[in-house]
């Protein structure tokens, strides 16, 4: 089997293990002493309200015993494919940023040079680069233990220090730049040509 596929009996917690268990203890309880009660009748008449009424509460809870089931076994395969892809995701995810490491490192490099050069404290170093990283004035706050009031403050002089507008000159400012390898640049210029 797959390990993909391999669904731990656990998958749901505790809960839900027990309610399986109940049920199953139930619905073949109903099946056994229906079957049991039908067979020490040994009924004359197969036709009678009693054998029609105990062979359908039979059938019923094996209707529902298979139903349940099934749900269960889809459920599970379901989770279990989802964590696989989300393994995926995160393995790609990881992959990524380790194939980018280095750029990113230069590019850390880079800004803190720049920080630097407008001569940025350490709270206004980290109030910009939080903002750069998309961060809002009250995320920024919640993060660094400050009033939304004081990082609102030192945005404003990151801004003035920098001689930038506002978040999105800042961003543009170390993003504006950034190219694609040429051959998918090309790629995004014929595309956007065949769009308009």
């Amino acid at each position: 089997m797959d390990e993909s596929m391999a669904v731990d009996g656990d998958d749901f917690g505790p809960l839900d293990g027990r309610m399986r268990g109940i049920l199953a203890v139930a619905l073949g309880s109903i099946i056994v002493g229906g079957t049991a009660d039908l067979v020490m009748d040994r009924p004359q008449h197969w036709l009678s309200f009693h054998v029609v009424f105990e062979t359908l509460m039979i059938a019923g809870a094996l209707l529902m015993a298979t139903t349940l089931w099934l749900g269960w076994w889809r459920a599970a395969h379901a989770a279990a494919s989802l964590r696989s892809s989300l393994d995926r995701e995160s393995e790609e995810r990881d992959r990524w940023r380790a194939s980018a490491r280095h750029a990113l490192e230069g590019l850390g490099q880079a800004i803190d040079a720049k920080f630097g050069e407008w001569r940025l404290t350490p709270a206004e170093r980290e109030v910009a680069l939080l903002l750069l990283k998309g961060y809002g004035h009250k995320q920024i706050a919640a993060r660094t233990s400050r009033s939304e009031r004081t990082v609102r403050q030192h945005a404003g002089v990151v801004y003035e220090k920098a001689g930038l507008g506002g978040r999105a000159e800042l961003a543009a400012f170390f993003l504006h730049d950034l190219m694609l390898p040429e051959q998918e640049r090309e790629s995004l210029i014929l595309d956007a040509a065949v769009g308009s």
